[in-house]
């Protein structure tokens, strides 16, 4: 259906890595994958971004939707 790509950044520490979100939505069985984070932070991370959607007065999507988050660590030392 669609594929979005966001720039940002990311706060570590001083520095601000630049970091970009893929979104996909398709059709098909609905679902939220998070791709690019450690597991530990996947649940809390799709807890969080499925509240954010909500509490915005938006409508979440009865579709499968897909993200991916990628850091440029390139830049920075951690």
């Amino acid at each position: 259906m669609g594929l979005a790509i966001i720039h940002s950044r990311a706060s570590v520490g001083v520095q601000a890595p630049s970091v970009s979100v893929e979104v996909h939505i398709s059709n098909g069985m609905p679902g939220f994958t998070l791709v690019g984070l450690p597991e530990t932070t996947v649940k809390e991370s799709k807890d969080r971004v499925r509240s954010a959607i909500i509490n915005s007065n938006f409508q979440f999507p009865a579709k499968r939707i897909t993200v991916l988050r990628k850091i440029n660590r390139n830049k920075i030392e951690l």
